[in-house]
Order: structure tokens, then C-alpha cells, then sequence
């Protein structure tokens, strides 16, 4: 059974991961409109990926006894100025998400519940990925610098160099 603290806080990640999913989303579909469709499609990939993270996190909570809430969510951008600023955009984004993980397992252990504790571990690795995925895109980014030939290989190339798994 979950404490009433674990199961608000896990709820909170509920939609975090939600508001994960529709920005990925919206990246999509701005990179997609821009001409992007590598870029597009590794986007549309990581919105259901997220979407699965968080899926995961209800099924937890009902399954624990607990409630899983699904609430309002905040409207990503619509927008952005560039790839680059778009993949900036991303990495703060999952060093935000990295930060709630850690708060969650911080109050599990707290609450002195393991369960919880072993559950968040999937989560915990998988945003050392998330980050590090990130991070490479902007190192590639940064490397391509403002040439249109190299924008066009690195979309293309996209899928390939980051398959989603789909977990």
C-alpha cells in the first residue's frame, strides 16, 4: 500500500511525464512543418516513449492500492528558433524530470518504501540515458555549425544514430 506522500508525489510524476509526451510532441510537429522529418519522426518516437513512462507510473499506483490522477496539463511551446534551440530545450527539460526521479526516490526511502524504491530504478537509469542522448545531439549539433549540407545528412541520419526502444 502506498502512503498518501508517495502516491501524491508519484501522481505529480504522472504528469510530468504526461507534459514530457506533449512537448516531445509539439517538437514534432514544429520540426515536421519546418521540413525535418528525421527529426520528426525521433520526436514522435520519444512522445510515445514518454507516454509509455508514464503509463507505467499508473498502472504502479493502481496496482499499490493507490489512486493514479490524470490532471490538466501545461501547454508545451509551439515553436522554436532552431534544431539547436529545440534540443537545448530537451536536455533542460529531462535534467527537470531527472531532478523530480531523484526527489521520488528521496521521499520512498523516506516513507521507508523499498517497493517504490525499486520501481523508481528503471526511471533513474533511464534519464541518465534521456540526458545523455540529449547531450549527444547538441555535441553533433555544435559540430555541424550553420551548414545547411550537414543539417541535411544529420536528419537523415537521426533515427539511425538513436533507435527508440520503446520501453
Amino acid at each position: 500500500m502506498l502512503s498518501k506522500k508517495i502516491e501524491t508525489a508519484l501522481n505529480k510524476q504522472i504528469r510530468i511525464e504526461a507534459e514530457s509526451s506533449q512537448i516531445y510532441l509539439s517538437m514534432a510537429s514544429w520540426s515536421e512543418t519546418k521540413g525535418f522529418s528525421g527529426i520528426a519522426s525521433f520526436m514522435y518516437d520519444h512522445a510515445d516513449e514518454e507516454r509509455m513512462h508514464m503509463l507505467k507510473i499508473v498502472k504502479y499506483v493502481n496496482e499499490r492500492g493507490g489512486h493514479a490522477i490524470i490532471s490538466d496539463l501545461v501547454a508545451p511551446p509551439v515553436s522554436f528558433d532552431s534544431p539547436k534551440k529545440m534540443f537545448e530545450t530537451v536536455l533542460n527539460h529531462e535534467i527537470f524530470v531527472s531532478k523530480s526521479i531523484n526527489d521520488l526516490v528521496d521521499i520512498t526511502f523516506s516513507e521507508k518504501d523499498y517497493a517504490s524504491h525499486n520501481f523508481l530504478q528503471w526511471y533513474v537509469a533511464e534519464q541518465i540515458e534521456e540526458e545523455a542522448t540529449a547531450r549527444t545531439i547538441i555535441d553533433k549539433i555544435n559540430l555541424i555549425g550553420d551548414t545547411k549540407s550537414g543539417f541535411y545528412m544529420f536528419d537523415k541520419d537521426i533515427m539511425t544514430m538513436f533507435p527508440s526502444d520503446q520501453e
